[in-house]
């Protein structure tokens, strides 16, 4: 389903795996039901009632089964609406991501090539350090996904209870590098941590200390939380 991107991006992708997937539920949450409509030259982006400003992180094109991030959409391109996530491009250069740089992808040749525009947007909004994304019909054929660039959007917190589940479902949501998953976890949650053979410890700031247990193919044996001295 995904061995067709780099390694560079799928490894991008796990560091971001459980503090996003936790983040969306927040996001999903957050949003109330109903029609959505945007405004792009304003940035604003209408639903239910609420409205938020965004960004357009890309396009998924249905019936060419392709990716255009919105910072190489030529209608879009050098506009407010676009900004954040020229953040994306930018972090791609630096870091030898080619999905990341590249106007449009094709996606075709993927097993399932909606799930493999999923997988870049939900990189995207990690990438741009987005409290989610929004991914709504624009067209018969057409998925337009917004990045919330607004900050009554809530944010996922540091759970110590619901951690261990909050980590595995990270781990399963791609299933390819579960050690980035969980040091991302962390890294974003600004929780020191450190390597100890096939654990990871890391140290929570209530002075509990959370252990997690590798095989040796790499999954995730064990999760434990320490009540600190």
């Amino acid at each position: 389903m995904v061995s067709g991107f780099s390694e560079a991006l799928l490894l991008e992708a796990e560091r971001h795996a459980a503090w996003g997937a936790a983040q969306l539920d927040a996001l999903t949450q957050f949003l109330p039901d109903g029609p959505w409509t945007a405004d792009l030259p304003s940035c604003l982006y209408r639903q239910g009632g609420l409205e938020l400003r965004v960004a357009v992180l890309g396009t998924y094109d249905m019936e060419e089964q392709s990716w255009m991030w919105g910072w190489a959409n030529p209608g879009l391109r050098g506009t407010e609406v676009v900004a954040l996530t020229t953040a994306v491009e930018r972090y791609g250069r630096a870091h030898g991501i080619p999905e990341l740089t590249a106007d449009v992808l094709p996606l075709s040749g993927f097993d399932d090539p909606r799930h493999a525009a999923e997988l870049l947007a939900f990189t995207g909004m990690g990438v741009a350090e987005a409290p989610g994304y929004i991914g709504v019909p624009a067209g018969p054929a057409t998925q337009v996904y917004f990045l919330p660039d607004d900050t009554r959007v809530p944010r996922a917190g540091l759970d110590p209870v619901a951690l261990p589940r909050t980590l595995l479902t990270g781990a399963g949501l791609i299933g390819h590098a579960p050690r980035q998953v969980v040091g991302g976890y962390f890294d974003h949650h600004g929780v020191p941590q450190r390597v100890e053979g096939e654990r990871i410890v890391a140290e929570l700031p209530g002075g509990d200390a959370v252990e997690v247990d590798f095989d040796a193919h790499g999954r995730i044996a064990g999760i434990s939380v320490k009540a600190g001295g």
